[in-house]
């Protein structure tokens, strides 16, 4: 499967890192893209430059680059995973402004009916981004906010992270054990 993974500008780029880690540990081909404020991001949050994500991705591209191929409904590929996403990306995104390669590329996906999944991270939510992901959710936009689920007893911030990886890696068809399953309550007896 061929996925674009965007990686944007708010907090949580965690996700995006771990969603690039598994789909590349499953030999899926990715194309990455990363915005400037994600670069400031992955240093602070995780402590890792954007060219130490190269060794995961098939190509990286800067979020102005707009020649790319994947910025044409000619170029295919099977799914965009934006994580995490602003909520200015989803209001562009909602609004068709395709002003850079995130956004463009979001564009192509919606054109050409491809799936596109949003991991947003932001809280609380106002009306208008309310609003926003109401739309994209009415055509098609699978949008997966940033919020595990705790009946896994998660350990960890991996745990939580690995909850909505896990959830993503769904979406795109992607079997995995990340995270525990409901299995319903169980009586102790």
């Amino acid at each position: 499967m061929k996925v674009v993974l965007c990686i944007t500008g708010a907090s949580g780029v965690v996700y995006g890192v771990r969603i690039l880690e598994e789909l590349a540990k499953r030999g899926h081909e990715i194309d990455l893209i990363v915005t400037q404020e994600a670069e400031k991001l992955l240093s602070y949050e995780v402590g890792i430059e954007v060219e130490e994500l190269k060794k995961w991705a098939s190509h990286l591209y800067r979020e102005d680059y707009l020649e790319a191929p994947i910025a044409s409904g000619s170029q295919k590929f099977d799914a965009l995973v934006i994580a995490p996403c602003s909520m200015k990306t989803a209001a562009g995104i909602a609004h068709g402004y395709a002003e850079n390669l995130v956004l463009r590329t979001a564009d192509v996906a919606l054109k050409e009916g491809r799936k596109l999944i949003l991991v947003v991270r932001e809280a609380p939510l106002n009306a208008i981004h309310l609003e926003n992901l109401l739309k994209l959710s009415k055509i098609g936009v699978h949008v997966v906010p940033a919020a595990p689920g705790f009946y896994g007893r998660p350990r960890s911030v991996e745990d939580l992270v690995n909850f909505i990886v896990g959830k993503v890696l769904d979406l795109l068809g992607v079997e995995n054990d990340l995270a525990p399953r409901w299995s319903g309550f169980h009586s102790s007896g």
